[in-house]
């Protein structure tokens, strides 16, 4: 028995040996056709300086779609398609102005922007007494005080999370349901802190929420600077703010999710889908957030298809409608599956900008994971070092809430991200070449090993 085994071992090594260099020059093959030759980068500017701001039912919108469709038919796909869904159409409508109103003194000018879906001012603007509010607990404290007052959220980053998504989970609830929670005391308008721990002082826009139980009021982001300005200013004496806005809720209208696909060679029915989403807020191109996303996607495709790979399962490149103020291309693309009764194996997602990959976050069982960790060898040598649990996407989260299926996301180096998230500064001269490229390079590698041996 032992001669056996022993003898069946001597076997299966040099097949696992040769398995792993077969990968290992696949993938390089991969790398060496994106370094080389990639088209991500390209693109990348064509999205953002030719399409430019892509909010969901804007004029770019469409253009965006048709810049997808051309692109996903230059890389090579067997077949696009357009996935249509209702989506929210929420218009900035004008300049978003704000300033400290002082008697006697000149205007101080604070610079905003309205958070996403929130009402406007009206066209003679908001003038009230201004609350600083430095944590919901303390909303709750003043509550007595809040009635036709300005409240002004100046919760912080917390600097001490090495991973800056986590900051950003903990803090953006005061985007999200802020103004609501202030509405409810009789709060008139809220102002926000930044999402984000830059050293400027651009305003980060973003959605908000609202509560139907309580009226819905104006809300703004304001820069880092104008908020420790204002906070300080409020510690020494009472403020007065006038902000005008001019947002608008119009009626749902139409989108599209953009899909390309390389039929699958063994199982065309087993679909591996990997995106990001192709709206984007309106204040800046969407270069990071998330037009890498897409351009990598992209190129996953080109690339096999320019090294003449022909994957064994069916490879989809979604370009996502209405991340930003929604969610709804994902769920469609979600519901659509369930009712198509699609088998969909995996979902990849790259919507944390286009920065130097470090690892993989995944959303599967601690069996497929230590099935997954097994390839980091492979994903070693293109900066990958992480294949950790928990991760995914939003627009993918769909997918594993109606069919289970298991979910990753691109990990990219997160300290630069939240200097230019929803913000003016996200254009296309903020993403390093070089940096893009390595993602796409990471993201088809690991595609590459879940089409070869399955999940």
């Amino acid at each position: 028995m032992r001669l056996k085994l022993f003898t069946l071992l001597l076997t299966i090594v040099p097949l696992i040996g040769l398995a792993r260099q077969e990968d290992s020059l696949k993938i390089r093959a991969i790398a060496n056709e994106i370094l080389l030759h990639g088209q991500a980068y390209e693109n990348l500017r064509i999205l953002t300086k030719q399409v430019g701001a892509r909010l969901t039912g804007s004029p770019q919108t469409y253009k965006a779609e048709a810049w997808g469709q051309q692109a996903l038919q230059q890389a090579g796909a067997d077949r696009v398609i357009s996935q249509s869904c209702l989506v929210p159409h929420w218009i900035r409508g004008g300049k978003d102005e704000a300033w400290i109103a002082a008697p006697g003194k000149k205007n101080q000018p604070l610079d905003i922007l309205a958070l996403g879906n929130t009402v406007g001012t009206g066209p003679k603007g908001i003038q009230a007494p201004v609350v600083l509010v430095n944590s919901f607990e303390e909303l709750e404290q003043k509550k007595a005080g809040l009635k036709g007052k300005i409240v002004f959220y100046n919760y912080k980053f917390n600097a001490t999370y090495v991973r800056t998504f986590e900051a950003y989970r903990d803090a953006v609830g005061y985007r999200g349901s802020g103004p609501s929670q202030a509405a409810r005391y009789g709060a008139v308008a809220v102002l926000i802190r930044s999402m984000s721990h830059a050293a400027d002082n651009h305003p980060h826009t973003g959605s908000t929420r609202y509560n139907d139980s309580f009226p819905k009021i104006p809300a703004a982001a304001m820069g880092l600077q104008d908020a420790d300005r204002l906070a300080a200013l409020l510690e020494k004496e009472p403020v007065n703010v006038f902000l005008k806005t001019h947002g608008k809720m119009l009626p749902d209208t139409v989108a599209h999710n953009i899909i390309g696909e390389i039929t699958g060679s063994e199982f065309p029915d087993e679909i591996i889908t990997v995106g990001g989403h192709l709206d984007s807020w309106d204040a800046a191109e969407g270069a990071h957030d998330d037009g890498s996303g897409c351009v990598q996607s992209i190129e996953i495709l080109r690339a096999f298809k320019a090294i003449g790979y022909k994957p064994k399962r069916t490879i989809r490149v979604v370009l996502f409608a209405n991340e930003e103020n929604g969610l709804r291309g994902g769920s469609r693309y979600a519901e659509e599956a369930r009712t198509k009764k699609e088998k969909h194996i995996f979902a990849l997602e790259s919507d944390a900008g286009g920065f130097t990959p470090r690892g993989f976050g995944f959303t599967i069982s601690p069996e497929l994971l230590k099935k997954v960790q097994g390839w980091l060898p492979l994903l070693k040598p293109y900066g990958i070092c992480e294949l950790e649990q928990g991760g995914g996407g939003s627009d993918i989260g769909p997918l594993y809430r109606e069919l289970g299926t298991p979910l990753a996301g691109l990990l990219p180096d997160s300290q630069r991200y939240f200097d230019i998230h929803h913000a003016r500064s996200d254009v296309f001269e903020a993403v390093n070449k070089r940096e893009l490229e390595l993602g796409a390079v990471s993201m088809a590698a690991l595609i590459y090993l879940v089409d070869k041996y399955g999940l």
